[in-house]
């Protein structure tokens, strides 16, 4: 359990009965649930800390598919959505929830995510139709909270299933990757599209590369490479939703909605190895990676 939550457990300010359902989940008592099959008494733990870890993605997207189309009353839908996710990502830093050094991280994921939606929007990759104050070359503030819902969820899953990284890459290869990733967002409109090139990459770089995770009590393992492709298929359900509701449109669903290709699983995917490696960054959590000497 991580210093900051042993000190919150017993906190009565704002998150505190959160920092207690925290430290339930990940010491729960043997007895829990003692009348279900361990696998589905491991499964039914694993899907309370799934939906802990995304509650800031789980916030943000509610208030996503709530909002009117026409906002609030004297507010547009995005403006009204960027105070909500403020407030949200306040609240967590005060309760304690996440740490200085993950908001940081999750602010650099804001400004990563503004910079790739400013520039595809202005070459009419995708739009944002409504109206708002605080837009900024043509791009809503808050559409960067959705990057940062991705990292914030990698962050809360981090410590909730108490994740140990063995055998990953040297840091410099990684780094230097997901450069290429997040280049490649940018370049392949003018030099050609390379993400396959650099998904092998990653293959190489991360073949070895396993995840030991803690769902109930009870260590597990998985290889990191389908870690990221599960998360890329979720985001890629996401993405589908909020086409659907209207909040950005690709240019093909301008007359009527239709299916977000598939192509763009294989983009979020590589996106979640780019924002893994900036969380991977983090000093407390570099203390649970093994880099492989060979």
């Amino acid at each position: 359990m991580s210093t900051e939550l042993r000190q919150g457990v017993g906190a009565i300010g704002p998150g505190g009965w959160l920092q207690r359902c925290d430290a339930y989940l990940m010491q729960p008592p043997a007895s829990v649930l003692a009348w279900l099959p361990r696998p589905l008494r491991e499964f039914f733990w694993f899907g309370l800390k799934e939906a802990r870890a995304c509650l800031f993605a789980g916030l943000f997207f509610a208030a996503v598919f709530a909002m009117p189309r026409a906002g609030v009353p004297g507010l547009p839908r995005y403006d009204a959505l960027l105070l909500f996710a403020v407030a949200v990502q306040a609240w967590m830093l005060r309760a304690k929830l996440e740490t200085r050094d993950e908001f940081r991280a999750i602010c650099l994921f804001h400004a990563v995510g503004f910079l790739l939606e400013a520039f595809k929007t202005r070459i009419g990759m995708w739009s944002y139709p409504d109206f708002a104050y605080t837009k900024l070359l043509g791009v809503p503030l808050f559409s960067g909270f959705m990057y940062a819902a991705v990292g914030s969820y990698i962050i809360q899953a981090w410590r909730l299933f108490d994740l140990r990284i063995r055998h990953h890459p040297p840091y410099w290869m990684a780094v230097l990757a997901a450069l290429g990733i997040y280049a490649n967002f940018f370049t392949h409109h003018a030099i050609g599209d390379y993400r396959w090139y650099l998904a092998a990459l990653a293959l190489g770089l991360y073949a070895r590369t396993t995840v030991a995770y803690r769902a109930f009590d009870r260590d597990r393992s998985m290889p990191l490479l389908l870690a990221f492709v599960l998360i890329g298929f979720f985001l890629w359900l996401a993405e589908n939703i909020s086409t659907f509701f209207g909040i950005w449109r690709y240019p093909n669903q301008m007359g009527a909605w239709a299916q977000v290709h598939w192509g763009k699983w294989s983009s979020w995917s590589l996106l979640v190895i780019m924002t893994f490696t900036i969380v991977a960054g983090l000093k407390h959590i570099k203390a649970s990676i093994h880099v492989a000497a060979d």
